[in-house]
């Protein structure tokens, strides 16, 4: 299999695993129900009236956190559950003396108030509408998964930390539940970690970041600079991704150039050492 076809597969594999594990997290009760949803500004509202048809509409709540319904007038509802602007539409119809027991069910057409921003290396950054509670999973799975260039890592910015400098997550390091920055491990997610699957605020900023790079050259089928998604990385699966050691290569002439402040380090790796970020491997031609 080619290095382009991997990366097309693992890509769709993404995808698939995000879509399985939103639809998984929904099925056991992870997404709040429509009745428990709080309303905002810019929500747009259906509200059907089995007492009087003229009172059957949409509406769409203002950025006031009002609305005008029909007899009424305006009613505030931003920060009241689905249920609750059902109960507080019917004691004024009824304290108004327009009925004895009205019926009324407000339901969602549109979520426009309550949003997460999914950026970085996904294949379709941006804003999302958040339809009730809403993981880290669907976020993902909304913005298309992430890309073959991703790193494991992942951060989520609270909005009321704006500005602040996000510092490298370290090798293997689990979800951070600090106050407004939680970082998140996206390989054990992908493992079946679900403590990693965490829950999302409106306004949060999910920022997926771009893996380090390994350099690999020499006698190999394709050489060039791959994504190092995986911390814990050989130099044997660093060689697979440019396809392998050619047939003038040799597996017991390998080098590493690396970086170790500042100065150039040259080292002979087993083919079970770790690579480091912004590694070159070169692989040497046999004697013979």
């Amino acid at each position: 299999m080619s290095v382009t076809s991997k990366s097309g597969f693992w890509a769709i594999a993404g995808v698939a695993f995000a879509l399985f594990m939103a639809s998984d997290v929904r099925a056991q009760g992870g997404t709040a129900s429509q009745a428990d949803y709080v309303v905002g500004s810019r929500d747009v509202l259906v509200i059907t009236s089995y007492d009087q048809p003229d009172l059957t509409g949409k509406f769409t709540v203002e950025t006031d956190g009002s609305f005008t319904y029909p007899l009424i007038g305006r009613v505030t509802v931003s920060g009241l559950t689905l249920r609750e602007v059902e109960s507080a539409l019917e004691r004024e119809l009824m304290r108004q003396e327009f009925f004895t027991s009205p019926q009324v069910i407000v339901a969602i057409e549109q979520y426009r108030s309550k949003r997460v921003y999914v950026v970085g290396e996904v294949r379709t950054p941006g804003a999302y509408s958040m339809s009730g509670d809403m993981r880290l999973v669907e976020a993902l799975a909304l913005a298309g998964s992430t890309l073959p260039t991703a790193s494991s890592g992942a951060v989520i910015v609270s909005a009321q930390q704006g500005g602040v400098e996000i510092e490298p997550m370290p090798a293997g390091a689990a979800a951070d539940e600090s106050e407004h920055v939680r970082r998140i491990d996206l390989r054990q997610l992908e493992n079946g970690d679900l403590s990693q699957n965490v829950l999302l605020n409106d306004g949060d900023t999910v920022f997926v970041r771009r893996a380090e790079s390994v350099y690999i050259f020499g006698e190999v089928k394709n050489p060039g600079a791959y994504p190092m998604r995986d911390t814990q990385t050989t130099v044997l699966q660093a060689l697979s991704l440019a396809g392998g050691v050619t047939d003038r290569g040799s597996m017991g002439r390998l080098q590493i150039v690396r970086i170790v402040d500042g100065q150039t380090k040259e080292i002979q790796p087993a083919l079970t050492d770790f690579v480091e970020a912004r590694d070159t491997i070169v692989v040497r031609p046999r004697f013979f």
